[in-house]
């Protein structure tokens, strides 16, 4: 593995990671990928480092207590990178078949230590990333683990993912009412917003310039503030939200599913037109 990204304390702590599945996995690893920002191509100091571990069949027992243990100890490494590593260790099988989308892995969430049962990693979002854009860290280039995933079959897959989680928002706005999670979620509006349009994925950068360029400018602050507020989420989880910010926050998040929903009926108005800007509706 040589320089997967420009910063060589977090190369160090990849090349730990690694070196020390690869012990525990021996023949039952298949490969491991970065995902998410450091793929896209679109990361920063504040990024989450997002992996994907490859294997041959579902762990066993006395792999994942072995994994338990070893991430625990990555996690003590005296480097800030090892506290924001995130990902999932997925069969092969299910890694390679969109169909099998959904079930739950063996999960490391970001600032955790152990691993959970979780089907976070487990979306075609995420098999489009590695397919298309994955970091190899070890094992074969990703393209040859993934089937093809078509613009439509993401569409849907974001959409649904916007408008559910959304109205989980909307319903009980309760626990996400602190500084990061207001953040959080501004941004993934943004970018869930933008990757329906463009049919792929898209990187927070991206989802926040597309945002501030094509809905109403009454919204830039809010999404300026969004970046601006995602260092330290350690911290930030523990902070208040802002009431006045996190009421504004629900109302973007009730106004990009509306623009989701118009989006998405125009599509299927007009099968075959190209994606449209929503203009500055």
């Amino acid at each position: 593995m040589i320089s997967p990204t420009p910063y060589t304390e977090l190369n160090q702590v990849l090349d730990e990671l690694v070196s020390r599945v690869e012990a525990i996995l021996e023949d039952d690893l298949v490969g491991a990928y970065l995902q998410g920002s450091f793929a896209l191509g679109d990361y920063d100091r504040h990024s989450d480092v997002d992996f994907i571990v490859v294997t041959e069949d579902d762990l066993r027992s006395q792999q994942v207590d072995a994994l338990q243990a070893m991430h625990d100890q990555v996690y003590q490494l005296d480097c800030a990178w090892a506290q924001h590593l995130e990902g999932s260790y997925i069969p092969q099988d299910i890694l390679r078949h969109v169909s099998e989308r959904g079930k739950e892995l063996w999960y490391l969430d970001h600032g955790a230590r152990s691993l959970v049962r979780s089907n976070h990693c487990n979306t075609l979002l995420v098999r489009w990333v590695v397919r298309e854009e994955g970091v190899t860290l070890a094992g074969p280039p990703p393209s040859t683990l993934v089937e093809p995933i078509t613009p439509k079959q993401l569409r849907a897959e974001i959409f649904k993912t916007l408008t559910t989680w959304g109205r989980e928002i909307l319903d009980d706005p309760a626990p996400y009412e602190n500084h990061f999670y207001q953040a959080f979620i501004v941004l993934n509006y943004c970018r869930m917003l933008h990757d329906l349009h463009a049919g792929r994925p898209g990187s927070k950068r991206d989802g926040a310039d597309w945002a501030k360029t094509n809905l109403q400018r009454r919204w830039s602050d809010l999404i300026d503030n969004a970046w601006t507020g995602r260092p330290n989420p350690a911290q930030k989880v523990q902070e208040p939200a802002d009431p006045d910010t996190f009421a504004r926050t629900l109302a973007f998040v009730d106004h990009v599913m509306a623009q989701s929903k118009q989006y998405m009926k125009r599509r299927q108005q007009r099968p075959t037109a190209s994606a449209q800007s929503p203009g500055r509706e």
